[in-house]
């Protein structure tokens, strides 16, 4: 087996090819661990926003969107007197009655964009134990509070949509009194206001879901036989955490599009590596002749080129992962399900490690063993 100084300083007589092999390999880690990156982050986001011990009643057939859904307003009351096992406390059960809608909001700027508001009483801190203040307090009427990561989601500045600051919607004016988190779910991306103020703007009277928060996740049947019994209200009971998982398979084709793009990426990379070796090694069979006449064998040689290859390779992943730290860690990516935040992870790192690797050994294999298969006469004539 030939000594790594001669592994080095092969690859120190070519640098533009080596650095040619090391920017295919870290840009194609790099998309690769930016759809990871996206995909973990969505997943991240529906899971934490699902809770066991919540149930969503929405209209019979809404079960897949509750924007689209439509509850009478009764039904909140019926809800809280008829579902055994709904949580409590200081004597007021854990039921919310809530508008969700998807809606223009006009920006302190002067621009507008696509915002989702969820009107909601104080009650719904009884469902979503998660959200906390941060700042100021509930809304009253005229009045909105935003979560943690509205301004993102809504395309502006948090310096500039911050307390005091206003929003438009349709037509009328509404300040901002409160900032809430609601660590790593869907509602730090939405815009709180009172209910009333949106049944009113948005002319309907009536509820897009209720949600209950149970004592024991396992008494999910009564709020099921709940909404079996009472066809008058024409509602499914959906576990929280289904919603959410029913949510992320919809969001599918979008995750395996942006791999299947990287993918192609990837392969285009490997495609165009081995034009390159192949053009590389040419110029190097009689060297590698000449030591197979010396006496080193084609394994070692083989072994060789693949630890030039793998050097590359290691330099490759390294800048991949610093990029994937200077640019993904902690980016926040505006969706249409809530804001998305970015991040290396440690199974990003692994998948980084890996797909560099095969590429470096995929790539280099056809190529070299073109060049070793290669007579030793042939080989040592040729020019």
């Amino acid at each position: 087996m030939l000594p790594f100084h001669y592994i080095i300083r092969s690859v120190m007589r070519a640098p533009a090819r080596f650095f040619q092999q090391t920017f295919g390999v870290a840009l194609v880690v790099a998309l690769l661990l930016g759809a990871v990156s996206f995909n973990e982050g969505m997943d991240r986001l529906l899971v934490s926003s699902g809770s066991k011990h919540n149930v969503i009643f929405v209209g019979a057939g809404s079960e897949e969107s509750v924007e689209r859904s439509e509850v009478s307003t009764r039904a909140e009351t019926l809800i809280a007197a008829g579902v055994r096992g709904i949580e409590t406390r200081l004597g007021v059960p854990a039921v919310s009655g809530e508008v969700h809608y998807m809606g223009l909001v006009g920006l302190p700027d002067g621009s507008a964009e696509q915002g989702l508001l969820r009107g909601v009483t104080v009650e719904a801190f009884e469902v979503h134990r998660e959200v906390r203040i941060l700042k100021g307090r509930f809304p009253r009427s005229g009045e909105v509070m935003l979560g943690r990561l509205a301004a993102y989601q809504l395309g502006s500045d948090p310096a500039i949509l911050g307390m005091g600051s206003k929003l438009e919607f349709e037509g009328q004016s509404f300040e901002v009194v409160g900032i809430f988190d609601a660590p790593g779910t869907v509602m730090e991306s939405e815009i709180w206001i009172p209910r009333t103020d949106l049944q009113t703007l948005t002319q309907r009277d009536n509820l897009s879901c209720v949600i209950l928060r149970l004592e024991d996740a396992g008494a999910f049947r009564y709020a099921d036989l709940f909404a079996k019994q009472r066809l008058d209200l024409e509602l499914s009971a959906v576990r929280e955490s289904d919603y959410y998982r029913q949510l992320s398979k919809f969001y599918g084709p979008i995750r395996w599009m942006t791999l299947l793009t990287a993918a192609m990426i990837a392969v285009g990379a490997v495609f165009g590596g081995l034009n390159m070796l192949y053009a590389a090694y040419a110029s190097r069979i009689q060297e590698l002749a000449a030591l197979q006449t010396i006496g080193y064998s084609r394994i070692g040689l083989f072994w060789t080129l693949i630890q030039e290859s793998l050097l590359s390779a290691a330099l490759g992943i390294l800048i991949a992962l610093l990029l994937g730290l200077w640019l993904l860690e902690g980016t926040m990516v505006p969706f249409s399900i809530g804001t998305i935040l970015l991040g290396i992870s440690a199974s990003n790192f692994l998948i980084a490690l890996l797909v560099g690797l095969l590429l470096a050994v995929v790539g280099v294999t056809p190529p070299a063993l073109k060049c070793l298969r290669t007579d030793l006469p042939v080989a040592l004539r040729s020019a």
